[in-house]
């Protein structure tokens, strides 16, 4: 079977990239379910997709991102416009999965599309909802451990014996757990003691141990740092563009948009902390990780020769 991959990628070198591409559009259109119907308590499973007026909708109507381009981002059955934000979230899974077929091997490519679309989904809701869902988090800490196991090199390990590559990946991936959830911990009751308010949510604490079972303890702090790196950033334009605009900031609780259609943000709202926890992590993830482990490396050196 091995062999056959190997040769159908060296005769087609396009083929598994453009699968992988194909693959996140789909995963991506199944993304924007869990994200509407998990906050609900809902079956992602049934009923099937429909129109906000009830009238289910045809396999050929539900294309990720080509069904929302050929029908102008309306309804067939009633002319009700879809979000843009369906598309786009297709679109941004498939670029995603695209980037880790190109960026790693394949074993390690289907784990970080496991990470990245569970990344995906947590942002929006979180975006919508202000909250995390503890079945996300616990299966995402779950799933990275498990993957972790069974796939050592996600954490660097490939000594070649698996046994031992198993369980020193598996105990990355732990640690990861509890250095990125105490991390968090630690810096939310600082927070809260210099600002004399909740500064962080315990789900945000959840959710950054969950990310360390897929990046291990350095990708949390890449996570924590860099999410608020880019908090500030995304703060630094809303400001003055929500002054501009003469709107004034406010916090998006829940989603409350007609017939169940998701938020649509603006620079005037307030946005939690979990999408840029979430932006962090895929970055280390994808881009990140070789810069932050050798800094790390670095500094392990150093004290070691001291």
């Amino acid at each position: 079977m091995l062999q056959t991959f190997h040769e159908l990628n060296s005769s087609l070198p396009w083929l598994f990239p453009a699968l992988s591409i194909l693959f996140g559009a789909i995963i991506g259109s199944f993304l924007n379910v869990c994200i509407l119907r998990v906050p609900r308590g809902e079956s992602v499973v049934t009923p099937g997709s429909h129109c906000a007026c009830g009238a289910p909708i045809a396999w050929h109507d539900n294309i990720p991102i080509l069904s929302w381009i050929l029908l102008r981002g309306r309804a067939r059955c009633c002319g009700r416009r879809f979000s843009i934000r369906y598309p786009a979230i297709e679109a941004l899974t498939a670029t995603l999965f695209g980037a880790c077929w190109f960026l790693y091997p394949p074993a390690q490519a289907l784990c970080g599309m496991v990470f990245l679309s569970c990344l995906v989904c947590a942002t929006f809701i979180d975006l919508d909802h202000m909250v995390i869902p503890n079945g996300l988090t616990f299966g995402l800490a779950a799933s990275g451990v498990l993957l972790s196991i069974l796939v050592p090199q996600l954490h660097g390990e490939a000594s070649g014996i698996y046994v031992v590559d198993a369980l020193r990946s598996g105990l990355s991936s732990v640690l990861g757990v509890l250095v990125g959830s105490g991390l968090v911990l630690w810096i939310a009751l600082a927070a809260e003691a210099i600002l004399k308010k909740e500064a962080m949510g315990f789900g945000d604490v959840k959710f950054v141990g969950a990310m360390g079972a897929f990046i291990g303890w350095q990708g949390t702090v890449t996570a924590i740092f860099g999410g608020a790196v880019i908090g500030t950033l995304w703060f630094a334009l809303a400001f003055p563009i929500s002054r501009l605009l003469n709107k004034r900031p406010e916090t998006i609780m829940k989603a409350e948009t007609p017939e169940g259609q998701p938020t649509e943000l603006c620079f005037g709202a307030q946005v939690p902390y979990g999408p840029m926890l979430a932006i962090a992590g895929a970055l280390h993830f994808l881009v990140l990780h070789t810069y932050v482990d050798a800094y790390f490396n670095q500094i392990a050196v150093l004290f070691a020769t001291r």
